[in-house]
């Protein structure tokens, strides 16, 4: 079981599964400005396996691809904590800094490198992919 939750403690979460799932960094422009930071560090899990507990406030959102992502925070701090999108559905991206222990998370790959900062330097045994990686690539996170 994998719990996590907002800053100000408002939204909890869980995330039904016996083994973490790996985690992935996006360094995509949209990332960059969506989470202030220079990417956003993010894990896939099944959207059935995650349940929630507390108000959350949803704002959609069109992607790179075209396809539409929505957004779930929570009501009282905005932590953002996940998203679905359409292109994957049944999936929900959970933000990985959100996750109890996540000091102990490592992205498995990397996304979008080819908008990653400049002074940002990859760990060479980590798989990077200019844009985003195969769905086969992307699936074996979870």
């Amino acid at each position: 079981m994998i719990a996590g939750g907002c800053r100000c403690g408002a939204v909890r979460y869980r995330v039904a599964v016996d083994a973490m799932p790996g985690t992935y960094a996006c360094h995509c422009t949209i990332c960059q400005r969506s989470t202030g930071s220079s990417f956003a560090h993010q894990m896939p899990v099944a959207e059935e396996m995650l349940s929630i507990e507390g108000e959350l406030v949803e704002a959609a959102m069109p992607t790179l691809t075209g396809s539409h992502s929505v957004h779930r925070y929570c009501a009282k701090c905005l932590t953002r904590l996940f998203n679905t999108n359409t292109a994957r559905p049944g999936i929900a991206i959970v933000r990985a800094g959100t996750v109890d222990g996540s000091e102990a998370l490592t992205p498995r790959l990397h996304i979008y490198v080819s908008t990653k900062q400049p002074w940002i330097v990859l760990q060479g045994e980590v798989p990077a992919y200019s844009e985003n990686a195969p769905v086969e690539v992307w699936r074996s996170l979870f």
